[in-house]
């Protein structure tokens, strides 16, 4: 199937084939035709499969050429990140009209938001959160409004972002195409979408709540303490088995809290690995530096909390770790959706503690597969706790990080780290 089949404007085909479109995902494939139908729908997919296209280009065919003075489009979304992402993307679909669009995120400056919401800039993408208070301070007008995309729906209830969703949509005209995309389905999201959807059509691409099939998944036992002794012993023979295929792009990496991504970068420093950071008290500038930087390759290691476990859009993430198991067993499909996207390949490797065994059974239920127990050999499991002597424990830094395709388990006996009693990760 291609594009030209969806009977799409020249102007976005040419966009399109610019942007290397050569096939739609099966998400796409089934979302453009009824959208552009005009009909409410729910897409359920993985992360990865292409929902933004398969809402941008229905909208922006329907608002082609651009008119300009009204806000025709609004898609509400979890994270600073993605609104920056999904607005890239109707950019450069609509690089060939003169359709504008503008994204509304907090962490930068409100006056150049403000100014893009009155003037009615034909597409708006927005936090909930940035988008009520402009409306709160009576800075934007929605009585033209054509469309509203709810995307990364069940993150944004993750998030506390529901009752922001609900004022906002109590704002908006009742006679509208809705859409609603997301991983999962929660009961609290499908009684959003019974409240402001009207008949729509239900796409699901695969089984929920699965990874992609060309993850291949691992679990490591581990005492917490040792959590980030384990962690560097395995980027190192990850480094080591780069190999002659040499498809290692990049790691990134999954803690709990802000304030252990922090303790684990520094960890990670004194490993010898430099890694980028990404959580929810970082600037905006500072996140977007560290995305950058992670895209491009800079950074070949991203630590990042699950608040932006949707926000990365980075082809070639080769291998992704948790270092804390989600609690919530559909965080663990979102997260490890990060690599093998596009029928790629890649590897999740999760470490575990005794007391996450729990969160590791209800992720194996949901995804109805037994995850394979690995260790690392030469690590030393059985060390106790010991606090660090001042200035011992440290490597020489390494200037970027070498990856590769090969796994933790596989035998290799080569540079492992013994561990050197860094502070537990409690």
């Amino acid at each position: 199937m291609s594009f030209q089949q969806f009977g799409l404007h020249p102007d976005l085909l040419e966009a399109v084939h610019h942007l290397s479109y050569h096939e739609p995902t099966p998400i796409q494939q089934q979302a453009i035709p009824v959208a552009l139908t005009g009909r409410d729908l729910i897409g359920c997919a993985q992360t990865g499969t292409g929902k933004t296209a398969a809402f941008a280009l229905p909208i922006l065919n329907k608002l082609h050429p651009g008119r300009g003075g009204k806000i025709r489009a609004l898609i509400l979304t979890p994270t600073r990140e993605l609104a920056a992402q999904i607005n890239e993307v109707f950019q450069s679909l609509a690089a060939h009209t003169k359709i504008y669009t503008a994204a509304v995120y907090g962490g930068v400056g409100s006056p150049p938001q403000a100014r893009a919401l009155r003037l009615g800039t034909d597409v708006i993408v927005a936090t909930p959160g940035r988008l009520l208070d402009h409306l709160t301070n009576g800075v934007g007008r929605f009585d033209a409004l054509e469309f509203l995309v709810l995307d990364e729906a069940d993150r944004m209830l993750d998030m506390g972002f529901l009752p922001d969703v609900k004022r906002i949509i109590a704002r908006l005209p009742q006679r509208r195409q809705t859409m609603m995309f997301s991983a999962t389905m929660p009961k609290e999201i499908l009684q959003l979408s019974h409240q402001i959807l009207q008949d729509p059509a239900n796409i699901q691409i695969g089984r929920q709540a699965a990874p992609a099939e060309g993850v291949s998944q691992s679990a490591y036992p581990v005492a917490q303490h040792l959590k980030a002794d384990l962690l560097v012993a395995l980027l190192e023979v990850i480094e080591t088995e780069r190999g002659a295929a040499g498809n290692m792009e990049s790691v990134l990496i999954f803690a709990r809290t802000k304030v252990r991504t922090e303790r684990l970068a520094h960890a990670l420093k004194q490993g010898g690995f430099d890694a980028a950071l990404i959580h929810g008290d970082r600037t905006q500038g500072q996140r977007l530096a560290a995305l950058e930087g992670f895209r491009n390759g800079r950074y070949r290691i991203l630590v990042a909390t699950d608040i932006a476990a949707r926000g990365i859009d980075v082809d070639g993430i080769s291998h992704v770790i948790n270092f804390d198991v989600p609690v919530t067993p559909e965080d663990y499909v979102h997260r490890i959706g990060r690599t093998a996207r596009a029928k790629a390949v890649g590897e999740a490797l999760t470490l575990v503690a005794p007391g996450e065994e729990s969160f590791l059974a209800a992720i194996q239920q949901l995804i109805k597969t037994k995850i394979p127990r690995q260790t690392v050999p030469d690590f030393d499991y059985s060390r106790v706790f010991l606090p660090r002597p001042e200035g011992q424990g440290r490597r020489k830094k390494r200037s970027e990080f070498r990856g590769s395709n090969g796994r933790a388990n596989s035998g290799h006996r080569g540079r492992t780290r013994r561990g050197a009693g860094r502070p537990a990760f409690a």
